[in-house]
């Protein structure tokens, strides 16, 4: 009799512990809390850029929980749920896979082309909205998925406004290519040498990289004995930094030029002396002009009081793709991925601090700006936008 009394108070414990459960998980799922993933390198080479991407993100939901968002008549919180991807593609999938699991209601990222590409297949397998402030390998919006979206202009307009740039603009006769053999890197210094061949330069050396190299003294070597008018470096700002450098201390006098992996503001610690004045011309995806310009001011204005730091580079364009998901949202009057969608797809005219937003039907942004930078007297300086 006494196990019988055991037995059954197990059973019914067993029953409550079941029937908690649950309507705790149907709690949970309707508790109004809505999570967005954000991916970017927290650690590593360019953690300076991961980290000011995920300020954009936390910045614009923290904006959008003051002020408050309904969804379906229902006010929800936002949270933001943050993966590091280190810049490697290994790791980009695993935390995609990580993020779908978690079941997030939309991506924020990658920063890099090459962590974006990998990860977006498992984003779009999953149907869950993906927006790359940042990524600007061709590739990323021509896999034919309709979750993937991208807020900046691509390594073509980017590669081959800068290619016609060195030899139109700083007459560049002979050129000098060097990458840092990631998907970014080898695409904008594609599309850069595929634009000033057409323009009338030749290239004198093809070199190559990686991005966690710190070493260029022979590549350096190699390319002075040639003479080249401009040197066009494909990777971002650590890497380039430390070029600039070694590339002041062997004597090279070529122009340095680059994509916006370069174009940032760490650049002039990065390079030091190496930097000099109209040395540096590079290109940022992005950009904005006439009344578009306060609104960015603005914005830079409110990101160095919030975390008493200057933007670095993508901040704005990920705090626009996280007001603009959850807009979509509003709009859908559903958080769900497969309901809001479609709404984010025929985004027309969004007004963000980066300018007006409009996706054509590879998810690309239509008419992307680039802004043209070069560096006098330890600042970062703009020369035009262009689209």
């Amino acid at each position: 009799m006494q196990y019988k009394k055991i037995a059954n108070a197990v059973s019914l414990w067993a029953v409550t512990v079941a029937v908690a459960a649950v309507f705790s998980g149907c709690a949970k799922k309707d508790d109004g809390v809505v999570t967005i993933g954000h991916v970017g390198p927290i650690s590593g080479p360019i953690a300076h850029l991961g980290r000011d991407n995920e300020n954009g993100a936390r910045m614009a939901i923290d904006e959008l929980n003051a002020t408050g968002v309904m969804i379906d008549g229902k006010k929800v919180t936002l949270t933001l749920l943050t993966e590091d991807d280190a810049s490697d593609p290994k790791q980009g999938t695993s935390v995609a896979q990580k993020l779908v699991d978690a079941k997030v209601a939309g991506i924020i990222g990658h920063l890099n082309s090459g962590t974006t590409i990998p990860a977006s297949k498992i984003y779009n397998d999953a149907g869950i909205p993906q927006i790359s402030p940042s990524a600007t390998n061709p590739k990323y919006t021509r896999q034919g998925f309709k979750t993937a979206f991208r807020l900046v202009a691509d390594d073509v307009h980017l590669g081959s406004t800068l290619g016609k740039y060195a030899v139109q603009k700083l007459q560049a006769k002979t050129v000098a290519i060097i990458d840092d053999r990631t998907a970014y890197g080898q695409g904008v210094a594609e599309e850069f040498t595929k634009a000033a061949e057409a323009a009338g330069a030749k290239v004198v050396a093809k070199e190559f990289t990686n991005d966690k190299a710190s070493d260029f003294n022979a590549i350096l070597t190699s390319i002075k004995a040639k003479s080249p008018d401009v040197i066009f470096f494909g990777g971002m700002d650590a890497v380039g930094g430390p070029m600039l450098k070694q590339m002041s201390a062997l004597g090279v006098k070529a122009k340095f030029m680059g994509g916006d992996g370069i174009c940032t503001a760490d650049l002039i610690r990065l390079a030091a002396e190496g930097l000099g004045d109209d040395r540096v011309v590079c290109a940022e995806a992005g950009g904005v002009e006439g009344e578009s310009k306060a609104g960015m001011d603005d914005f830079r204005a409110r990101y160095k009081a919030k975390f008493n730091d200057e933007v670095k580079l993508y901040a704005p364009y990920v705090y626009d793709a996280t007001k603009l998901m959850v807009a979509a949202m509003v709009k859908a009057n559903s958080s769900d991925p497969a309901k809001y969608l479609p709404v984010l797809a025929a985004t027309q005219g969004y007004q963000g601090v980066s300018g007006p937003i409009s996706f054509d039907e590879k998810g690309d942004i239509k008419n992307g700006a680039l802004t043209l930078w070069t560096y006098r007297g330890g600042q970062r300086v703009q020369i035009a936008v262009v689209r």
